[in-house]
């Protein structure tokens, strides 16, 4: 089929200014002579199969993308992204999303392969009550997974990967951005959490972002914001959060006749949130005054205290070297996906280590870190 230039230069310059390259510097990472690039842009050079393959390798999405008018790769949801909130997004985080596509991609096809049956779960809220839909939602998602009125979930990343959600973690040079939620034209709802964070606020954050994924699905791009006072749809997730990972009836239920510091940071460490975010559930239960809550607010739960639940049972060098992996979005779910589906051979080496985001010197430490020795594939 042969390929409209018009179009391809079109998206080959759009998804270049995204990342905010210049022609330059896409050389170095293709090793196509930027008199060539400049001829795709301006749609006067017609490039090879091979520079088609290694320009949708550059940009980790697939080649069809570019010859084709179908809706694989998260385009036109990046570009809403940058147009919205270009300022708060660097280079390097641009570099980062673009990489969080790609593995939600990958999660995608892989548990398409493997026959991963993910859980259904639909909700519609009632009334027009923001807060009230976050409190309904997170009831009706309890239920479905049967917590007891007094339970805690312990994995809400394992909680919503199991709705189909792509949950990857990732640092982010920008502070202020606690996470993101984009619905992508192939892979579902995608949820970036930024790893940056402390762990009970990526906990948090990881919940505030399912709650947009379950409430807010025909938006196609949401940004959540650490620094900015919450708007209507904000304030809905955050209600949902709070409510799936610590309802006020459990609140109202915690033995505790004198609210102080010490017993604040005791109970948030048991609930594995945080001290602000247990002062107001405590305050929304009427058990405290907002005097006392703003006090309260200033204890911390120290960090030694705080268990990252995809870290949990593992000695030192295991905890530093997942938590290594973690920063860079590759969570033990998604690598397990990867290394079953190298075993069973259905990719290759070299496609799991293309997956993993990382060389076959690696791919080799990475399967012996996670039990796989080259004697067992």
């Amino acid at each position: 089929m042969p390929i409209d230039l018009s179009v391809f230069g079109n998206k080959l310059q759009r998804y270049r200014e995204q990342r905010q390259l210049t022609l330059d510097e896409l050389v170095p990472g293709t090793g196509i002579a930027v008199e060539r690039l400049t001829g795709f842009e301006t749609g006067t050079t017609t490039p090879t199969g091979d520079e088609v393959l290694i320009l949708a390798d550059f940009f980790q999405c697939d080649y069809r993308f570019f010859v084709s008018n179908e809706k694989l790769a998260a385009f036109e949801q990046t570009e809403s992204l940058y147009r919205r909130f270009g300022s708060e997004f660097s280079k390097k985080d641009r570099s980062s999303i673009q990489e969080f596509f790609f593995l939600c991609e990958c999660e995608a096809f892989l548990m398409a392969e493997l026959k991963r049956e993910v859980e259904y779960f639909s909700f519609t809220p009632l009334g027009t009550f923001f807060k009230g839909h976050g409190d309904q939602a997170a009831a009706a998602l309890r239920k479905h997974f049967k917590y007891a009125p007094n339970a805690v979930p312990s994995d809400v990343y394992a909680d919503f990967r199991r709705l189909g959600f792509h949950v990857f973690r990732r640092s982010l040079e920008n502070s202020n951005i606690s996470g993101l939620t984009i619905q992508h034209p192939s892979a579902g709802t995608c949820i970036l959490v930024n790893y940056s964070e402390d762990i009970y606020r990526q906990r948090f954050t990881a919940a505030h972002e399912g709650g947009h994924g379950i409430l807010d699905r025909n938006d196609d791009v949401i940004v959540s914001f650490s620094n900015k006072t919450p708007d209507l749809v904000e304030t809905r997730a955050n209600t949902f959060a709070s409510r799936y990972l610590l309802p006020v009836k459990i609140a109202r239920q915690i033995p505790v006749r004198q609210w102080n510091r010490a017993e604040i940071v005791r109970w948030a460490s048991q609930f594995k949130v945080s001290t602000t975010m247990l002062s107001i559930a405590l305050k929304e239960a009427k058990i405290i005054d907002e005097n006392t809550a703003k006090d309260l607010r200033q204890a911390r739960v120290p960090a030694h205290e705080k268990i990252d639940p995809e870290l949990a049972n593992l000695d030192g060098r295991l905890v530093a070297r997942k938590e290594e992996l973690l920063s860079r979005g590759l969570s033990a779910f998604y690598v397990g996906l990867c290394l079953e589906a190298w075993t069973r051979g259905i990719v290759s080496a070299s496609r799991v280590a293309e997956m993993l985001l990382v060389d076959d010197f690696e791919l080799w430490d990475i399967a012996e870190l996670f039990g796989l020795t080259p004697a067992t594939q």
